[in-house]
């Protein structure tokens, strides 16, 4: 599409509008409306919202989860006359993030309920802005050969890991050849100086307290148990084909370096910001360029020390037993990384509904590896049945913890 400048205007799909990269999305698209047109908007059930950036932005397509959802939102729409089809459903999810018209899709939605779409999205070879970590988590090596098969090309927007492929060689066939190490850093999250023999009095909204981030629920909980680190971690090895062994994760309370490459020489390269996710959202929408993206600039005048911690010190590892669940899933048969996130996603949900203590999700995940065997999935139906048998043993061990 052509704007009056006679430049081609990229049309965006965002799956997860509502949620808090959604919005940060749509922020960074209102500063440059000569760039990018709002193609498609997707949420699961708050109707409200999403018919508030229809009302924006007035997509061509909005999409709920379900339809009763769906149907709430198309009468909503019609009272107000506005240009947008509303869809409903999985299957009409994916079929905006595949849509002809579609050139960059971001895709924000939580958890596997996401894996769907963006394997839609590959397929279709579009710019994948990929902010559901559990695409790789869960979709591993299927993903990625999705990705080369439809062409599609992958761009990471967690700040994480964002910051590694800012710190990378433009050529990732010579990066085997040149990194060392990856260094992903972590905040530590709220409870980073917290005893942890108090951590089964925790509540959720102390867990959901980021002291640096702006983050939903589920996300701000995985960082307060550092499970977060460990998806992270398991993401990273897939995104840059590195060994487990060479992803190093070092806590950084100041969330000002958001990671760094270690090179063979030694020498590392680090990218550095504002704790704002407005910051990589700008850099995979205008990449290889870059864009304004509204976030701060950061002021080292006024910034504090930078301080590092190593997992060993300060007692971290009794605080995060669940990180090193990540090198040791990788290392396991394949699908269990999808088995440690549907438990993951089960236990928080749990917590959250005060069913299990906090300090009981790393229980949950522990006892569902256990149960659960895996065999090398070989598709989207594998994938799904082996995180619905997940789900499942992972809801037996919350029955049997909360009784």
């Amino acid at each position: 599409m052509l704007d009056s400048t006679g430049l081609t205007k990229q049309r965006v799909a965002i799956l997860g509008s509502t949620g808090s990269i959604g919005v940060s999305t749509l922020e960074v698209l209102s500063l440059h409306p000569e760039r990018f047109e709002v193609f498609a908007l997707t949420a699961a059930t708050r109707v409200d919202k999403l018919l508030q950036q229809c009302v924006r932005f007035r997509p061509a397509f909005a999409v709920m989860a379900s339809r009763v959802h769906g149907q709430e939102l198309a009468r909503q729409c019609r009272d107000l006359n506005l240009p947008t089809q509303v869809l409903w459903g999985a299957d009409a999810i994916t079929e905006v993030a595949r849509h002809a018209q579609v050139d960059v899709v971001m895709a924000a939605i939580v958890g596997a309920a996401g894996l769907a779409s963006c394997l839609g999205a590959a397929r279709a070879g579009k710019r994948l802005l990929l902010a559901n970590k559990e695409a790789l988590v869960v979709g591993g090596d299927y993903f990625l050969q999705a990705v080369k098969a439809g062409g599609a090309k992958l761009l990471p927007i967690d700040s994480e890991h964002s910051a590694v492929f800012q710190s990378l060689p433009d050529d990732p066939a010579t990066w085997s050849a040149q990194i060392d190490k990856i260094i992903l850093t972590a905040s530590g999250g709220p409870f980073r100086q917290r005893d942890p023999a108090s951590f089964a009095d925790i509540t959720p909204e102390q867990a959901c307290a980021h002291p640096n981030w702006v983050m939903g629920r589920k996300i701000s909980v995985d960082s307060a148990t550092m499970m977060n680190k460990a998806l992270e971690v398991i993401e990273a090895r897939y995104l840059f084909g590195v060994a487990p062994a060479q992803i190093e994760v070092v806590i950084h309370p100041q969330s000002v370096i958001h990671s760094m490459v270690q090179y063979r020489d030694h020498s590392v390269v680090a990218q550095l910001g504002t704790p704002d996710m407005k910051v990589p959202i700008a850099y995979g929408l205008s990449w290889p360029q870059r864009m304004t993206s509204g976030a701060s600039a950061l002021d080292f005048r006024a910034m504090a020390d930078m301080t590092f911690e190593s997992l060993d010190a300060h007692g971290h590892g009794e605080r995060f037993p669940g990180l090193a669940l990540a090198w040791v899933v990788l290392a396991a048969p394949a699908g269990s990384t999808a088995v440690l996130n549907a438990a993951n996603e089960i236990a928080v949900a749990a917590f959250l509904a005060r069913q299990i203590r906090f300090d009981q999700i790393h229980a949950v995940n522990l006892e569902t590896l256990a149960r659960v065997q895996t065999t090398p999935p070989g598709s989207l139906e594998d994938l799904l049945a082996l995180d619905a048998q997940s789900r499942d043993a992972a809801a037996r061990v919350v029955a049997r913890l909360s009784v």
